[in-house]
């Protein structure tokens, strides 16, 4: 079976001993998995999973929904795990900035990490709950995700919110519109949903740069929308439409 026309593509693979795995499928050449794993055949990775080919009883190509992983140029955005909850904590939610703009911090005891970790595991039955890990090369640099889907009968149209956080030793790289990007891409073109929206506080110049640069637009200003630590800001709502 030739597996390297599956590398990178998102797959439904049953093996011989009646196991399913889901995910995105990254090719294993035979040179590789000899060198590293003492194996004589070639293989497919999915996750942490790996499946050679001679124990692959069928394997197909299948569109992703829900939060499904997916590959940047530099990002893997992954489902959270339990283990995610500890390095939020140490790496978001001891960050004063984390909340300075929104006055929110889900991670700002070790308790509420768990919690919110949990919480976004939970919904992951959810088709329409989108929540992923920043991860580079195995190190956690930031969260995204879209809440609150609706959809509106009447206008036979959808839309959901977007947020992001990246830990203060990784921003400036461009990852939080790299992410972005990809996920407005996603939510509109693989979910087919119509309309995503974010907001900042109208002093969160590095937050209005990532949306500007991600292709949101500006479509209103709501005076002193936000308060947060003391203080009140101009809360700017932006807009993505999907492109048809």
């Amino acid at each position: 079976m030739n597996l390297s026309q599956y590398e990178g593509k998102y797959i439904r693979l049953k093996d011989v001993y009646g196991q399913t795995f889901i995910g995105r499928a990254s090719h294993g050449n035979y040179e590789f998995l000899m060198h590293e794993y003492g194996g004589d055949e070639d293989g497919i990775f999915i996750e942490d999973w790996l499946i050679y080919n001679s124990q692959i009883e069928s394997i197909e190509e299948i569109v992703p929904h829900g939060t499904a992983e997916l590959w940047t140029e530099r990002l893997i955005l992954r489902r959270y795990t339990m283990e995610d909850a500890e390095p939020l904590y140490r790496r978001l939610g001891q960050d004063p900035a984390m909340s300075q703009y929104s006055g929110w911090n889900p991670y700002e005891t070790l308790e509420m990490a768990q919690e919110t970790v949990r919480r976004f595991i939970d919904s992951y039955d959810d088709e329409h709950s989108y929540s992923w890990v920043m991860d580079v090369d195995d190190v956690l640099v930031g969260t995204i995700g879209a809440y609150d889907y609706m959809f509106d009968p009447v206008s036979n149209s959808d839309q959901i919110e977007v947020g992001y956080s990246v830990v203060q030793a990784w921003q400036g790289r461009g990852l939080a519109t790299e992410a972005l990007t990809k996920v407005l891409e996603y939510l509109t073109e693989n979910e087919g949903i119509s309309c995503v929206t974010a907001w900042c506080a109208a002093d969160n110049t590095g937050s209005r740069r990532v949306l500007e640069k991600s292709g949101m637009q500006l479509v209103h200003t709501e005076k002193d929308g936000i308060e947060a630590g003391g203080k009140t800001y101009d809360k700017l709502l932006y807009e993505y439409k999907a492109k048809r």
